[in-house]
């Protein structure tokens, strides 16, 4: 018997490409985008968002006093798509501790590392000064804690001799690409949730983590 999608909004800053991965895949996932907000009315991600028949919202943090006002139209906003689900697509705002409670255990991030290695910005300029054999992606429930959320997903990649920032970023990239929608999908499906500040998949609860792949 089939069950209806489970209905998600991506929030978007810029270009979009995991907004698009989670696109192409949502025939397949059991999910449905209901809604796209950005908080750049030039975000490219809108655009691809409008493209797949999906409604978009901008709401600009500038015409906010500070993060708390913001976030609370962005939680108005996104409660009138009713998700179960809030997917951080390259949201360039640190979100507020109100914002992250109204929607405990249903926000799930992507970032570029391996966490808990290098939170925060410029990761793979950060990994090739540093001199790593090893870099990668995570997908993690958010929390209060910046990047500090329990992961559920890493995706492995190796750093080669003669690596750049971009070509390390593409390699990265593709792998985002490939275990955001797999990740979301699994939420849909029931399978993944946060407890106790830990990832459960199918009742087990997961390593520190998540399930790690390595992409060759």
């Amino acid at each position: 018997m089939s069950h209806a999608p489970c209905p998600i909004v991506v929030l978007i800053s810029g270009n979009g490409s995991n907004l698009q991965a989670l696109i192409d895949k949502s025939a397949t996932g059991d999910y449905a985008i209901c809604g796209v907000i950005s908080n750049n009315i030039d975000a490219f991600g809108l655009e691809r968002a409008a493209r797949a028949g999906i409604p978009t919202r901008v709401i600009r943090h500038q015409e906010f006093p500070d993060r708390e006002s913001f976030d609370r139209r962005l939680i108005a906003e996104i409660d009138s798509f009713a998700p179960a689900l809030v997917v951080l697509a390259g949201f360039m705002r640190i979100l507020s501790a109100a914002f992250v409670s109204h929607y405990a255990g249903r926000v799930l991030n992507i970032h570029p590392s391996l966490l808990p290695l290098y939170r925060g910005t410029h990761t793979h300029e950060r990994v090739l000064e540093a001199g790593e054999k090893e870099h990668g992606v995570s997908v993690h429930f958010v929390t209060e804690e910046l990047d500090g959320g329990p992961v559920v997903l890493q995706a492995v990649v190796p750093v080669l001799a003669g690596d750049t920032r971009d070509v390390l970023a593409a390699r990265v990239s593709q792998q985002e690409h490939r275990i955001y929608p797999r990740a979301v999908s699994l939420f849909a499906a029931g399978r993944l949730r946060m407890q106790d500040n830990d990832a459960w998949l199918d009742g087990e609860r997961l390593a520190a983590n998540g399930l790690r792949e390595y992409a060759t």
